[in-house]
């Protein structure tokens, strides 16, 4: 695909856009600064606070409410930024500038920081003048609208929406925000320098046949034997277009040009970028894959690429897992699944192999997995939605959990007890009887929705995310990546921060703060919820982790990007990454 750059390409690049886009993400950096004690408000009285700038010279005052796991409310409309007696313009980019010290931002890292907040920031006003569906239109919506409509990103990531790599003609045809038509582009490579792997029920035939029409397997093949090349000799892998254009013909022209790649043409699918942008749904087939792609842009702190020899266990990982879940009775009756990764295809270079070591970026570029669509599952009167939406809020700040729960007819803490149980509850199950943690934050849950209230959940994103802690239980050798060791201290983190901090934080605070159920209430229900499921297993009572502590440390994900933002964390040792500060007051301690 060609972009062109047009006068549209940047019409939503207006002043008045851009000043309410400014005033949001300065609210939600004053918000999760302070939370993650990066920024120390002074309070001024009443609910006003101050935060001073490095120099002194500079003053932010806004209103806020602090509440449960010092969860900052700042109200947008609030912020003034002062120079001395003056009001300044506010400047969402020298916020940072003002803050940096305090933010401890290094020479390296500032300008790259600043780049992935001003495309945060224009991110946002894309979507502001783009409009979206009201909360209650999203409640009907199918996956795909309501996996387009989302406004914010990661909920504790300031710098949310950088991206780095995508053109100004090219964001709009492949941000999920766009919900531009996608067609992948297919390369053939030579099977003694790619690899493939797959579940065990599944073979590379049978995979590509239901990937693939037969007329466009039969285009593919024409372009081998038209080169006079032996298409067996070959193997197919799906690219992202962005990734073809912009990496893969530059990078690996020596190889297209000694056919150990091959250009075949794109794929007659429309697919859709999803929230983790390299991941794409298949509008024209939604029985299809996900297909999951290289995509070597800067996003939050990783540059997404995805590696081959990481891939190459992938589905072994998955069937395992999947294994697992199926087979306990808790589980099952929780409805809790997960979309597997069923294959994955990857390209070495010769020339990158010799010349880098694992993990390296060149090492990402030219590798590709098929992941489960949740669609065939659906019974009749079923949607879907990610459990993003949950803190989806609209242009007129209706929160999309608001109108799920008036759109149930139950008693909002009824309604919170139901998605409890079909998501909390497999968590904590799964790190109580099986020491395993997944990263169940919004983007890698799928929830299943039936007039309005979850019936089940369904993670996904299991093979690079899934983690088996502090155990010897025997592992398939091809899985025993998984199998990690982390301090006794960290294993009720994978709950308390990811789920607790990460999610319920900013759940309770929309519930809240828009008169649908007290703080106090939601927390109840939460221990509630708890104590339940220990009642109905109490075979688990020597394994038990205590969620309930008066304390936990506060883990800051800002930090993490702040220190690093091209690679903020080793996924072969997440542990050892974490920045730890303090502590959080449990809301669940004495209920």
């Amino acid at each position: 695909m060609t972009t062109t750059l047009t006068p549209s390409t940047t019409a939503h690049l207006t002043p008045a856009a851009w000043a309410a886009a400014t005033r949001h993400v300065v609210a939600k950096a004053l918000a999760e600064f302070s939370h993650e004690r990066l920024l120390v408000p002074h309070p001024l009285g009443g609910d006003r606070w101050r935060v001073t700038s490095d120099d002194g010279g500079t003053e932010y005052h806004f209103a806020a409410r602090v509440l449960a796991l010092d969860h900052w409310v700042v109200e947008p409309d609030t912020v003034v930024r002062l120079r001395g007696e003056q009001v300044a313009e506010l400047d969402a980019l020298q916020f940072v500038i003002d803050l940096r010290g305090a933010l401890d931002l290094t020479d390296a890292v500032l300008p790259v920081y600043l780049e992935e907040v001003s495309s945060t920031l224009a991110s946002r006003a894309f979507k502001a003048a783009r409009g979206g569906p009201s909360a209650a239109e999203l409640v009907d919506a199918d996956l795909q609208t309501v996996e387009a409509a989302m406004t914010e990103g990661h909920p504790c990531f300031v710098a949310n929406n950088g991206r780095l790599g995508f053109s100004a003609a090219e964001y709009p045809a492949y941000a999920p925000e766009a919900a531009a038509p996608v067609a992948l582009v297919w390369l053939a490579a030579r099977r003694d320098r790619s690899t493939f792997a797959a579940s065990a029920d599944l073979t590379e035939e049978a995979l590509l046949a239901g990937e693939l029409d037969q007329a466009t397997r039969d285009r593919f093949t024409a372009v081998l034997t038209g080169l006079g090349l032996e298409p067996a000799a070959y193997r197919w892998i799906p690219v992202h277009p962005w990734q073809w254009e912009n990496r893969v013909a530059v990078t690996f022209a020596q190889e297209l040009a000694t056919r150990e790649l091959v250009h075949l043409g794109e794929g007659d699918d429309e697919l859709q970028a999803q929230q983790s942008i390299r991941t794409l749904f298949n509008r024209s087939r939604p029985d299809r894959h996900y297909v999951k792609t290289a995509l070597s842009v800067l996003n939050m702190g990783f540059l997404r690429g995805l590696s081959t020899e990481y891939m190459a266990v992938t589905p072994a990982i998955n069937d395992w897992v999947h294994d697992l879940v199926t087979s306990d009775p808790v589980l099952s009756r929780c409805g809790f699944s997960i979309l597997r990764e069923r294959a994955a295809v990857g390209f070495r270079s010769r020339w990158v192999e010799q010349a880098t070591v694992a993990g390296s970026p060149y090492r990402k570029m030219l590798a590709a997995l098929w992941r489960d669509s949740p669609v065939p599952a659906l019974r009749p009167g079923q949607q879907l939605a990610t459990m993003a939406a949950l803190l989806h809020v609209d242009d007129a700040g209706r929160p999309f959990v608001s109108a799920l729960v008036e759109r149930s007819g139950l008693p909002a803490r009824e309604w919170l007890r139901r998605y409890l149980d079909a998501y909390l509850v497999p968590v904590v199950h799964c790190l109580t009887a099986h020491d395993l943690a997944f990263m169940p934050h919004g983007e890698n849950l799928v929830l299943v929705l039936e007039d309005g209230v979850p019936v089940r959940a369904v993670m996904k994103d299991v093979g690079e995310e899934v983690v088996l802690m502090n155990t010897d239980v025997p592992l398939p050798a091809e899985v025993e990546r998984i199998r990690v060791t982390v301090p006794t201290s960290h294993v009720a983190l994978s709950v308390q921060t990811d789920v607790f901090d990460c999610f319920f934080r900013f759940l309770s605070a929309l519930l809240h703060t828009d008169g649908v159920l007290p703080q106090d209430l939601f927390w109840a229900e939460v221990a509630q919820c708890l104590r339940a499921h220990a009642e109905a297993t109490p075979e688990l009572a020597g394994r038990r982790v205590d969620l309930a502590a008066p304390t936990f440390p506060l883990s800051c994900l800002n930090r993490l990007q702040l220190r690093d933002n091209r690679q903020m964390v080793d996924l072969t040792d997440p542990s050892a990454a974490l920045q730890l500060v303090g502590e959080l007051a449990n809301p669940l301690h004495g209920r």
